[in-house]
């Protein structure tokens, strides 16, 4: 059985990567989409010491930003943040409408016996071990994730997704691919201490956001390549 590692990811200190710079991919009068590392917030946290985060890094250069959806801490990639509450509305708007699609890039532990399919399976908080969530059958919420294989590599034996959530549930990729036997590579939450490996880090990232853009109604691409 998989050992899983919540206290000892629960224990570990808030530690931000450095202040570098804000890798902004996309900017108009409207909104803007920027790369958030792996380790950093995409908003203040909870307690004492979790004020560092992406939204205040990049307000300190575009002061009307806005967050509009957030990444987990420790999953890196493409970020949207709205210029201005009404713009910050629509975009919202978009996201609970499912108007915005999402692609992510993921390593995950062994190989898939197919090369891409559905992983339909409703989710809900697993309120004694928080913040982890879990496969609820009878009073989780619908949730939805669409993954295509990339390839394999038999050496380490892992597997490169490609991940198309139709939904977006807390977790919800790294609860999926665990129920489906194939942890992501560094999910020491979810997955186990000897997937992990020399991975340093959580292999998922936010590669692609696509959406009409609410003010110029053309539609917009923005990629941002995977670190590993």
């Amino acid at each position: 059985m998989p050992q899983h590692l919540p206290s000892t990811l629960a224990a570990l200190p808030y530690a931000p990567p450095a202040d570098d710079g804000v890798d902004i991919v996309y900017r108009d009068a409207s909104l803007l989409l920027v790369n958030k590392p792996a380790g950093l917030l995409a908003v203040p946290g909870r307690g004492d010491g979790k004020d560092d985060c992406l939204l205040r890094r990049v307000q300190a250069i575009v002061a009307d930003a806005l967050i509009v959806h957030r990444l987990d801490l420790h999953t890196s990639g493409l970020l949207l943040l709205a210029r201005g509450r009404e713009m910050q509305r629509r975009l919202a708007g978009d996201f609970a409408a499912r108007r915005v699609h999402k692609r992510y890039l993921a390593v995950v532990c062994g190989r898939l016996p197919a090369a891409g399919g559905a992983i339909d399976l409703p989710l809900s908080a697993d309120w004694p071990q928080r913040p982890r969530q879990r496969v609820d059958r009878l009073a989780g919420k619908p949730s939805l994730t669409r993954y295509q294989v990339l390839g394999h590599d038999p050496a380490s034996n892992r597997s490169r997704l490609a991940l198309f959530p139709e939904t977006g549930r807390t977790h919800q990729l790294r609860v999926h691919l665990q129920a489906l036997g194939h942890a992501i590579v560094g999910d020491l939450l979810y997955g186990d201490a000897s997937g992990a490996g020399d991975a340093g880090r959580l292999l998922l990232h936010a590669d692609q956001l696509r959406f009409i853009h609410p003010a110029s109604g053309r539609p917009l691409c923005v990629d941002s390549p995977a670190p590993f």
